[in-house]
């Protein structure tokens, strides 16, 4: 029998881990338009091989915005002890998604909520400035509203929204 990441998956779906994160400040919501699947989305992507999600979240916001982040919520049990395992944040949620392009897979999403860290720079809206490379943009809960957004998402801002105070 060959490794665990050798073996097909037994519904025949391959399965990518990815993180998603709901970056909120001054009750506005990250979010863009992504260019592949054409939905507006938060800034996100797939969990490196080795990489743990918490990092990968981290990681995914800074190359799509030039923020740094801090992920908002609490690790599974607050223990931190010499000699004990390195607790995470956990996400908001977890989802699986069906993916039907090139070829047909599955995500399974681990959703995050997130402020950016101290230092950012503000841009001429005074709100934290934001690499334009992916066309992020701060929206409000009214600017959100009019815009196409899935359901899920849609979903997922209001609870970031109503979830984190800054």
């Amino acid at each position: 029998m060959g490794a665990v990441e050798d073996r097909e998956p037994p519904d025949g779906i391959t399965k990518h881990f990815t993180v998603a994160v709901f970056v909120v400040h001054a009750r506005h919501v990250l979010l863009h338009p992504h260019p592949k699947v054409g939905l507006w989305l938060p800034p996100g992507g797939h969990i490196e091989p080795h990489e743990l999600p918490d990092d990968a979240a981290r990681r995914e916001t800074h190359e799509e915005t030039g923020l740094e982040v801090e992920l908002v919520g609490s690790p599974g049990i607050p223990h931190d002890a010499p000699g004990s395992p390195r607790q995470l944040v956990r996400p908001e949620g977890i989802q699986v998604e069906d993916i039907s392009r090139d070829p047909p897979h599955q995500h399974i999403d681990l959703i995050y909520f997130a402020v950016p860290r101290p230092g950012w720079w503000p841009g001429p809206d005074g709100l934290p400035q934001v690499s334009d490379t992916y066309g992020m943009l701060w929206l409000t809960a009214d600017a959100i509203s009019r815009l196409p957004l899935t359901a899920e998402v849609s979903a997922w801002v209001q609870r970031a929204l109503h979830v984190v105070v800054d």
